[in-house]
């Protein structure tokens, strides 16, 4: 699948690993709808770039359903990048009691049932498409985390969220495969995104220093990479690829 021309629905797009593959979709030629909650970066963004911005809450079907209605007025909906998610940290146990239920119920909302939400939208709308002369009707791409394999201390609601979304990746793409629309997830390691940039800068760098080779935080544009390779290479279905520099997280 060629990219140039194509429209691709980017969701957490308006930061982060989401603003780098806008970047990267739009220098291929792209048209992109940005989705997102937060509204005054993503019309920054979608100014920026020439394209759209919806806000929307990956949770809610209506805001999901009016992303996709925005892609289609653009053209055929050919790729789905889900980047929305939160990272909020809290033990089972903790000083204060119990982990809070309604945050472990939230992580998991946006997280994992917002993808969902968003891939069954999409993959609904791509079904329509003429196929590509692959016999592709479009690539949905999720976005889990090591946190899935290696979750830290503080992590049970993240890495129950990101687990979902790595054990949802192959039967959604035998679900599609009929109808020619691949499912792929990247598990990035430790990115330099908004979260991390927040923390002090010893912090940025012992975490920069934990990574095998290279010795540094991950970058939106090396996601952007692995999107476009996603896209590009129609042999990419039914996987997670870990994007980590080789890192396994310790337990802190």
């Amino acid at each position: 699948m060629e990219i140039k021309n194509k429209v691709f629905i980017v969701t957490g797009g308006a930061s982060g690993l989401g603003a780098g593959t806008a970047r990267m979709l739009v220098a291929e030629g792209a048209r992109v709808i940005l989705a997102d909650v937060q509204d005054e970066a993503g019309e920054k963004l979608a100014a920026e770039l020439g394209q759209t911005y919806i806000h929307c809450d990956v949770t809610q079907e209506a805001d999901g359903q009016a992303v996709v209605s925005a892609a289609l007025k653009a053209g055929p909906l050919f790729g789905l990048v889900n980047c929305a998610g939160i990272a909020p940290a809290s033990r089972t146990v903790g000083k204060n009691g119990p982990h809070a239920l309604d945050l472990f119920q939230k992580v998991v909302m946006i997280n994992l049932v917002g993808t969902f939400n968003m891939t069954r939208l999409a993959a609904a709308a791509m079904s329509d498409n003429t196929p590509e002369p692959t016999g592709e009707r479009g690539v949905l791409i999720n976005t889990a985390s090591v946190a899935a394999y290696d979750g830290q201390i503080g992590q049970a609601a993240y890495a129950a969220s990101k687990a979902g979304v790595v054990g949802m990746t192959l039967p959604i793409a035998r679900d599609l495969s009929k109808v020619g629309i691949r499912c792929v997830t990247i598990a990035p390691g430790i990115f330099g995104t908004p979260m991390i940039f927040g923390m002090p800068q010893e912090v940025q760098d012992s975490l920069a220093a934990s990574v095998p080779f290279p010795h540094r935080l991950g970058r939106p544009e090396d996601y952007a990479k692995l999107v476009n390779s996603i896209i590009t290479n129609e042999m990419i279905n039914g996987e997670t690829i870990r994007l980590d520099g080789a890192i396994r997280m310790a337990p802190r």
